[in-house]
């Protein structure tokens, strides 16, 4: 019987692409990732940022495999236009996240088929997903990567607020959860890969929004946005805030809690905090990273059977739950996609208009 084990850093096995059967075993959603992207090739445009090598092992023979990260966009070209970005998969244990991207992706591209409204808003948007960054991970149903890295703690920047023991990062060990990588080494290349595509792709917008899918914390789900390694306030407060009010005020029903990541807790290495810091250098230009973390204690509270299943502290593992999983954040990224496209109709433009957002930021969460 064949496990899965640690990459070699030595090999002189063949390296081969990854079969049907290793898919459909440890990666059922690369394969429908794949299969969506063979199927709507025409309406697709696809990016490999990065190939990473993954190894099997057994008893009698190991095999290295090539795992791709890919990049679907939809929409138009233009560099001018605003760019909406959602990412999966960062931590490899979190399916839910990758397959609610995966159902999101394949249901915009059915709706192109008739629906003129999605038709037009993509005319006036760059629309681009990332839905599964960890293959590796994901594949070991593990956290971090093969090389037992957190790509959430792995950016060389460190935290200026007290972290979290342990949960905000450690150098100890990669045997132990939240292992930042080794210190003054380069980024993991899943990290570097996600990097390069955030420049490569949204830098040059006028603004770009990032949804980042996780899940595994808290009772309630909760969009986070920066900082996550300090308690100041944002730089773009005002956008964020006049961002979330036009979610709250055509959306008064729903049940996220949104706040800063260091609200919850404080991490060191956060790639979003990372980035933002990289953008500020970026003239006229937003860039707005958000995080969705899906509240996995509920599932457990419902279904306590889930606690003695590793995958089920991250997971709806009943069928019905994680349909209504898909239902409910599907309201989120449609607002995403309209939100982007009528970006210049809510983003503070104005000096009074920044005043107000700012002080209304400042009230609910830097108070």
């Amino acid at each position: 019987m064949t496990e899965l084990g640690q990459p070699a850093k030595l090999s002189s096995e063949r390296i081969r692409r990854v079969s049907p059967d290793f898919t459909a075993r440890y990666l059922p959603e690369l394969a429908q990732l794949e299969q969506l992207i063979h199927t709507h090739a025409q309406q697709l445009k696809v990016r490999t940022l990065a190939v990473i090598e993954h190894q099997t092992v057994s008893q009698t023979s190991s095999q290295r495999y090539k795992l791709p990260i890919y990049s679907l966009r939809l929409g138009s070209d233009n560099p001018d236009l605003p760019t909406l970005a959602f990412v999966g998969g960062v931590h490899g244990v979190e399916r839910i996240g990758t397959r609610l991207l995966l159902t999101f992706i394949s249901s915009l591209l059915q709706r192109l088929q008739w629906d003129r409204g999605l038709n037009h808003e993509l005319q006036h948007l760059r629309l681009i997903f990332c839905p599964l960054l960890n293959p590796a991970g994901m594949a070991l149903g593990q956290r971090s990567n093969a090389n037992g890295v957190d790509l959430m703690r792995n950016s060389p920047d460190n935290a200026t607020d007290k972290v979290t023991w342990m949960v905000g990062g450690q150098r100890l060990s990669n045997r132990l959860p939240w292992y930042r990588g080794e210190e003054h080494s380069p980024m993991e290349a899943e990290a570097r890969a996600l990097c390069d595509w955030v420049h490569d792709e949204l830098f040059g917008s006028p603004l770009s929004i990032v949804l980042d899918c996780h899940s595994g914390f808290g009772l309630r789900d909760r969009i986070w946005f920066p900082m996550a390694g300090s308690r100041e306030p944002l730089q773009h407060r005002a956008d964020i805030a006049a961002l979330i009010h036009l979610f709250e005020t055509t959306n008064p029903h729903h049940n996220y809690i949104i706040e800063p990541q260091h609200h919850s807790y404080l991490t060191h290495g956060d790639l979003w905090d990372y980035l933002y810091h990289q953008s500020l250098s970026l003239e006229d230009k937003v860039f707005l990273p958000l995080t969705l973390e899906m509240g996995s204690w509920s599932w457990v509270k419902k279904n306590p059977r889930q606690l003695i299943s590793f995958m089920g502290l991250f997971n709806p593992l009943v069928p019905h739950r994680e349909k209504r999983t898909m239902r409910r954040h599907l309201l989120l990224l449609e607002f995403l996609i309209r939100s982007s496209c009528a970006y210049e109709a809510w983003l503070p433009a104005t000096p009074m208009s920044r005043l107000r957002y700012e002080m209304e930021a400042k009230q609910r969460w830097y108070g």
